[in-house]
């Protein structure tokens, strides 16, 4: 059945326009996502987790165990460089200090619940965390060249109820860690074997990543930014900022900071040209309407010709997929160095969308083109596992009762 959308007749919040607003905003989104904290990155035992810290926090374990600061650097190259997670394996490090670090700390990596490979050879992880909260990552294999990227996901559950995507129907339990967060690409390396981290003249098998998998990543920002720099440390993973999108659904006081501080790629979540319809599909947007959205997107100081913003439409039949819609959509990008991503709607069990024919998305994509923007037709991938896009979603939980709403 084609989804039927009803008008909203609420009245939308004021627009975000005011630096003091902005920060305000960005306050208040940090007090929310201080509520759904990871838990410690301890053992049971007491042992701290070492994946997930900083430099500066590394340097301080090892001063704290009455070590020198420059052993957080031998560490940091064999748990980011050569892969390693036993300390035994460390050979630059001496037997006494290897016991001493096995004592007091762990390598982990989160635990392959399931893994599923596609017939299109996209590969589905289940990963479980140490509270036994678990999120879903893919592997999306290039079909040219022997590279991929990771699509990793940032929350358990969403907050945001995107009414097409099956995560949308998972309601959040809390955010990951920045641990759980980079230990999803860690794993995904250890099921391919690509460690130690190839060279930067060498090819990498795991050459992307993606934050488009499980949960909305500027609402869980702190620790998705502290991840992506020992993604990006040049002494370890060692993965440009070039070669790591982050999407949002438009939490527009987050999308500054973002530029500001990590300057990786953004992809839009848009889905709709209108406010009215993007108030019912995209319900973030009766918060961040579509105006706020956009000029945020001109602000947004890594967008270049060379860079471009890619804006993410799912193609919907009878709902947003006419050539009005397309049309609107060149007016609103018209004076942004941009790209359309065209997604064909994945179906999952319940929902009530069906996707647009191939015709319809052809005329949609050749406005979008003969406007002067690249419109690729996402093919989809992974669908015969529930890994195409839209389609993630765990069996966890949310264990204990808040007073919140959304993020």
């Amino acid at each position: 059945m084609t989804a039927v959308i009803h008008p909203d007749i609420r009245p939308r919040i004021n627009s975000v326009a005011s630096d003091d607003l902005n920060a305000a905003e960005r306050a208040r989104i940090q007090a929310k996502s201080a509520l759904f904290a990871p838990p410690e990155a301890r053992m049971a035992d007491g042992r701290r987790d070492l994946v997930g810290l900083s430099r500066e926090e590394l340097a301080a374990l090892m001063t704290d165990i009455g070590e020198k600061p420059f052993r957080a650097k031998q560490l940091w190259h064999w748990i980011y460089h050569q892969g390693a997670t036993d300390f035994s394996a460390m050979t630059t490090i001496a037997k006494p200090m290897q016991a001493k670090l096995a004592e007091n700390f762990v390598v982990s990596r989160p635990i392959t619940a399931t893994e599923q490979t596609s017939v299109d050879e996209t590969r589905k992880f289940l990963f479980r965390f140490r509270d036994g909260q678990e999120a879903e990552t893919v592997y999306i294999p290039d079909r040219r060249e022997d590279r991929g990227a990771v699509c990793i996901s940032s929350q358990v559950g969403c907050t945001l109820s995107c009414t097409f995507c099956h995560t949308g129907t998972q309601k959040l339990v809390r955010n990951l860690g920045s641990a759980e967060i980079v230990g999803q690409f860690m794993a995904a390396r250890d099921s391919y074997g690509e460690w130690p981290s190839p060279s930067s003249d060498m090819p990498r098998h795991l050459s992307t990543i993606v934050l488009m998998g499980m949960g909305e990543p500027l609402y869980n920002y702190e620790n998705v930014a502290k991840a992506m720099r020992i993604v990006m440390d040049g002494e370890g993973i060692a993965l440009s900022r070039r070669r790591i999108t982050l999407s949002t659904s438009g939490v527009v006081p987050m999308m500054d900071r973002c530029g500001e501080e990590l300057g990786v790629n953004l992809a839009i979540s848009l889905h709709a040209v209108t406010n009215e319809l993007r108030d019912q599909i995209v319900p973030l947007n009766r918060k961040y309407p579509i105006e706020d959205l956009i000029a945020a997107c001109r602000r947004y100081p890594a967008a270049s010709n060379a860079r471009r913003l890619t804006f993410e439409y799912i193609m919907l039949r009878d709902v947003n997929d006419s050539e009005a819609d397309a049309r609107e959509l060149v007016r609103l990008i018209r004076d942004l160095p941009a790209k359309v991503n065209l997604i064909p709607f994945n179906p999952w069990p319940g929902s009530d969308f069906q996707p647009s024919s191939r015709a319809q998305i052809a005329k949609f994509a050749n406005i979008v083109m003969d406007a002067g923007f690249a419109s690729p037709i996402r093919a989809a991938r992974g669908q015969d596992i529930l890994a195409a896009c839209g389609q993630l979603k765990t069996e966890s939980e949310r264990q204990r009762r808040t007073t919140t709403g959304e993020a």
